[in-house]
């Protein structure tokens, strides 16, 4: 490898130049309302701070990696702001500290949570700007947290309250969409195993009907499931690598994540889905209709080179390049094209006679 090829998380892909995607909720609730930053909980003085009292400090500069769980990187970002342990040393946590919760001003009451030590160890960050600019609310201005080493979620949106607890308390992502608590990149802690029970899939198989079902994690590599029905569900992290789907119904799905490697897609429906981190490499697309979906970090050619490349000879090594069969009967729009990466968006325009 040489030596200036940038590192990343496996299974991550790096975004264009200057290109930070916009990901959940695009602006906070009641965005003209005054900020406030509170700590309370488990601490001895419960403190709170207006964005001109924060902005007066002494702030730090950063420079982080922002990894996505949708598989999209940017590295170094810089951020300025204040540090997490230098509000915290104004507060005084009890000795029965244990766990940090953040929770934003936002319409869906997003929340995240680490364990306080881990928190000042990666010296978590409330950014207050991004490139030498005030944050704008579309990435979490005017105040977000920034947790270096962790998936992104992590790094909450428009934080107004941090509460110290004693034990934890699972935020929004990890307790609504499955997401790992832990979220270390380089573990690849993206979600948590499956939970569906052995007869509950049988009976889903059997009726090959998932429509506006939530099933975190499904594990179906090599099945054969032509016509499958799945509009409207939540299957995230699903795996279909090498599975029989030809003309499957897969319209409105959220399928963050799932894993469609060498799989049969011919005739599928995946209009207006969520593919947001969706590996289709290898996948047979001919007439499939991927039109208005959200499309952010996914995979539609690894090469040997590729972190958590699913390429793999006999021995489990990465060995050679594994690209989607897309042709011109494949339907996928330019703004949908336009939210992946470099590498990938130029492999579709040429299978789509789009250059």
């Amino acid at each position: 490898m040489n030596s200036n090829t940038p590192v990343l998380p496996p299974g991550q892909q790096l975004a264009a130049p200057g290109k930070w995607p916009l990901v959940g909720e695009s602006e906070p609730w009641e965005p003209d309302r005054p900020w406030v930053l509170r700590i309370e909980g488990l601490v001895e003085q419960p403190q709170q701070w207006s964005l001109e009292q924060l902005r007066s400090m002494v702030p730090v500069d950063r420079r982080i990696d922002i990894h996505c769980v949708t598989r999209w990187s940017r590295l170094q970002q810089s951020f300025r702001g204040i540090l997490l342990a230098t509000l915290l040393a104004e507060c005084k946590p009890h000795s029965a500290a244990r766990f940090i919760s953040f929770i934003a001003r936002s319409p869906r009451n997003h929340s995240t949570s680490l364990p306080l030590a881990v928190a000042l160890k990666l010296d978590t960050l409330l950014a207050l700007e991004a490139d030498n600019q005030p944050l704008d609310p579309l990435h979490g201005g005017p105040l977000r947290v920034v947790v270096p080493k962790r998936y992104f979620y992590k790094s909450l949106k428009w934080v107004e309250r941090v509460e110290i607890l004693a034990e934890d308390r699972l935020g929004y992502w990890e307790a609504e969409a499955g997401y790992h608590n832990e979220a270390d990149p380089w573990k690849e802690q993206r979600y948590v195993a499956s939970s569906i029970s052995k007869q509950k899939l049988r009976e889903l198989l059997t009726t090959r009907d998932f429509s506006n079902q939530e099933l975190l994690s499904l594990e179906l590599a090599g099945h054969s499931l032509p016509n499958l029905v799945a509009q409207n569900a939540k299957l995230r992290n699903a795996d279909f690598s090498r599975a029989d789907l030809r003309g499957a119904r897969f319209d409105g799905t959220n399928l963050t994540n799932a894993r469609f490697c060498s799989a049969d897609l011919r005739n599928a429906h995946l209009r207006d889905a969520d593919l947001e981190g969706c590996d289709f490499s290898g996948a047979d697309l001919r007439h499939a209709d991927l039109r208005e979906s959200s499309m952010f970090g996914a995979t539609f050619a690894t090469s040997p080179s590729t972190a958590g490349s699913s390429v793999a000879d006999d021995s489990g090594q990465n060995s050679q390049r594994l690209e989607a069969i897309v042709d011109a009967t494949t339907r996928i729009d330019p703004a949908s094209i336009a939210q992946l990466v470099p590498e990938q968006a130029e492999f579709l325009k040429v299978r789509l006679g789009l250059n």
